[in-house]
């Protein structure tokens, strides 16, 4: 079980880790966006110099600020030490990493905002 914190918004962030191609585990902190629907989303520059592969031509997807375009990648987030390699979103321009809410298929969230307590495992 990971904790995690709410910012100033309530928005809930988690420290997870992206696996780099080369093995490195680059901690980020990650938002958890319950409007998002796939496992990642991350700006399409770092997943590059993550070194993950794009593995299909870029794709038109509908976002809360409208269609945007978004190129696909395989990457791996580590969680408590386990690894899962998941479908990510690499798009233009975003400011934060992005946890979407297939995640809350295979961990538990439990958020507590009266004591300020937040946990995903």
């Amino acid at each position: 079980m990971i904790q995690g914190e709410f910012n100033s918004r309530g928005e809930l962030f988690f420290e997870v880790g992206l696996l780099s191609a080369d093995e490195e585990i680059i901690l980020v902190m990650a938002l958890l966006d319950t409007g998002f629907t796939g496992w990642l989303a991350i700006d399409s520059q770092d997943a590059d110099s993550l070194g993950w592969v794009c593995d299909s031509e870029p794709q038109d997807m509908q976002t809360a600020q409208g269609e945007a375009r978004f190129n696909l990648y395989e990457g791996t987030v580590v969680i408590e030490g386990e690894e899962f390699t998941v479908e990510v979103l690499g798009g233009n321009e975003l400011v934060n990493v992005l946890l979407g809410v297939l995640w809350l298929r295979t961990k538990r969230l439990v958020v507590d905002f009266s004591r300020g307590m937040l946990t995903l495992g």
